[in-house]
């Protein structure tokens, strides 16, 4: 594939970065994924200006243009060939001593990834995904909130004891927090109908404050939709009406099953509900 590294196209076998880069050596970085829909890339608004509240919490000196990110994104979707693409848009610190750093970073890094988007398999959407309880905890932000960081060990963990359960294939995995509070999915935010109440956990457990988790509650909002965002245990889930996870990528996806660290199986009855629907219908 070609991608970019501040601004200029390279094929990803050439493209490289420095080993005194601090996003390498301290995983210093920040980075947002989003696709597009007829080459425009979705909530790209949202997206940037996370990224820039991040960098400046970093003390990274970066503020993207969005004129100027529309424009390399459609390179590359000319480059690569694609009409809709998986974006990941990525800035590491840049080069710096070897050290802590003393100062703010002056010279990061932009590198855009682009990839084909993985096929969508309809049948997930109709009849819903399973979702795996995780035994390792969601970890805590090192900062006051959660950064879309370059640390994603806590996230690979979880991957990795996914693929551990042999009834999980293809399922999402779910971390709870240390104090035992639903979180988020390893690539997902989560949300959950009882009552007819919209509800997703609070920051306060730190996920991840996600661009679609936001866009979601703002369509459920605008629908008339009751919505309580809180802290909530696995057993809320087991009594819900109606589960599902969202991301950029995937968009909404329905809850069918869940599963326990001991395979016990969770039905949620009759597919995506009502509320999954309408706001399915309003997504984008």
């Amino acid at each position: 594939m070609i991608i970019s590294i501040n601004g200029a196209l390279q094929d990803e076998q050439q493209a490289v970065v420095s080993v005194y880069d601090h996003g390498f050596l301290y995983g210093i970085g920040l980075f947002e994924t989003f696709r597009t829909y007829q080459g425009e890339p979705f909530l790209l608004p949202e997206h940037l200006q996370r990224l820039t509240d991040g960098c400046r919490e970093l003390g990274i000196a970066y503020e993207p243009s969005e004129s100027a990110v529309r424009a390399s994104i459609a390179q590359l979707l000319q480059a690569n060939g694609l009409t809709d693409a998986y974006i990941r848009f990525s800035v590491s610190a840049g080069v710096e001593a070897l050290g802590l750093p003393a100062r703010d970073y002056t010279k990061p890094t932009e590198i855009i990834y682009i990839k084909p988007l993985p096929p969508r398999d309809e049948q997930v959407y109709t009849a819903g995904k399973a979702l795996q309880l995780l035994k390792l905890p969601r970890n805590t932000p090192e900062g006051l909130y959660r950064f879309k960081s370059f640390h994603y060990m806590n996230n690979i963990l979880a991957k990795r004891e996914l693929s551990l359960y042999p009834w999980a294939v293809g399922a999402e995995g779910l971390m709870l927090s240390e104090d035992g509070y639903v979180a988020e999915g390893i690539v997902s935010n989560l949300f959950f109908v009882k009552d007819g109440m919209l509800h997703t956990p609070s920051l306060e457990t730190g996920i991840l404050p996600g661009i679609t988790r936001g866009h979601v509650l703002r369509l459920a909002s605008s629908l008339g939709i009751p919505i309580q965002d809180g802290l909530y245990r696995w057993e809320d889930l087991v009594e819900a009406e109606e589960v599902f996870l969202v991301n950029s990528v995937q968009e909404i996806v329905p809850v069918s099953t869940m599963y326990t660290p001991s395979g016990q199986a969770i039905t949620v009855e009759g597919g995506p509900g009502p509320i999954t629907r309408q706001l399915t219908a309003q997504y984008k």
